[in-house]
């Protein structure tokens, strides 16, 4: 059966309509958006899922990726404030908020941010001291964020985070730090073993302050013993003298006899026992010393009670000047 231009015309018309179906249908996948242009001026943002446009008078225009994407700074060389060449590299987070700003107010905008990033970059990092570079990364990375993120608002662009990676002084400045730490080190050691040293000094003194203390207690102690016994040795003389004078009042020649005799061997005690006597000479006298000795004993047997007879006999005191006579003739 031959076909007629009739049918020929209407299998035309449904392939067009079909085609011109499909043209007006656009999907935008997640995370992206489309911008519409009508006869080259934009007119509109198509975001993810099923959207509709007019066939051949509207058109795509860019897909942007609205998600947050990560731009590699590259190795850049930096002078800092006290003249210091250091190398430095990056990165910059950043996201798409507004499709038709991202698209239209900027051209390139990976190269722009990319190359708004070193700027500030360096701009930051020249302003301050390389101690201050190496200890303040968080402060760099802050101060980066800020004047970047403002630079790049009027392009729908939302910086959200800028690193530092790394930062490079060079080998001759890097082997002065290392001797700069290690004398910092060292001083700070010998800071620590002369505190050391002082606080074994304090307290060894207060050791030593301590002893003396005690030591003086010890003396202060030792000398009122002594002079205690000294008073109770004085005390016990005095009353045995008091006992010998009162013996002597009533007519008790023994109670001198033994008194004197006494005296007599204590002297002759201490002359036979001093270091400097080589040689020890009796005296003439020594019949006296006997006699003395008996006067002791007749004391020692009235006070154990022996018979009276002894206790009323006197002892004979020798005559020395009359012995002397006798050994001169």
């Amino acid at each position: 059966m031959p076909i007629a231009g009739f049918d020929i015309f209407l299998i035309g018309l449904v392939v067009l309509v079909i085609l011109v179906f499909f043209a007006g249908v656009k999907t935008v996948p997640q995370g992206y958006n489309y911008t519409v242009e009508r006869f080259g001026k934009y007119r509109k943002t198509l975001t993810p899922g099923l959207n509709f446009i007019i066939p051949f008078i509207d058109r795509i225009g860019h897909k942007l990726n609205m998600m947050e994407q990560v731009l590699d700074v590259p190795t850049q060389e930096v002078i800092t404030r006290d003249n210091a060449t250091v190398s430095a590299d990056g990165v910059t987070f950043y996201q798409v908020l507004d499709a038709a700003r991202a698209a239209y107010e900027v051209l390139g905008l990976q190269n722009a941010i990319l190359n708004l990033t070193m700027t500030n970059i360096r701009s930051v990092m020249g302003s301050m001291d390389l101690d201050n570079l190496l200890s303040n990364r968080d402060e760099i990375n802050a101060q980066i964020l800020r004047v970047v993120d403002a630079a790049a608002e009027p392009w729908g662009i939302k910086i959200t985070r800028i690193e530092i990676k790394d930062i490079n002084p060079p080998r001759d400045l890097v082997d002065a730090m290392a001797r700069q730490m290690k004398a910092e080190r060292e001083k700070r050691a010998y800071i620590l073993e002369a505190e050391g040293k002082r606080q074994s000094e304090i307290l060894k003194a207060e050791g030593q302050k301590q002893s003396l203390i005690l030591e003086a207690e010890g003396r202060r102690e030792s000398a009122f013993r002594d002079a205690e016994a000294r008073e109770r040795e004085a005390e016990a003389e005095a009353k045995a003298t008091q006992l010998v004078s009162a013996a002597i009042a009533s007519g008790d020649v023994q109670a001198i006899n033994y008194f004197v005799a006494n005296k007599y061997v204590e002297a002759f005690k201490e002359l036979a026992t001093s270091r400097n006597q080589k040689t020890l000479i009796l005296p003439m006298e020594a019949t006296s010393l006997l006699g003395a000795l008996s006067g002791i004993g007749a004391i020692a047997k009235e006070a154990f009670g022996e018979d009276g007879s002894s206790k009323r006999s006197s002892a004979r005191i020798p005559n020395t000047s009359s012995d002397q006579g006798d050994e001169n003739r």
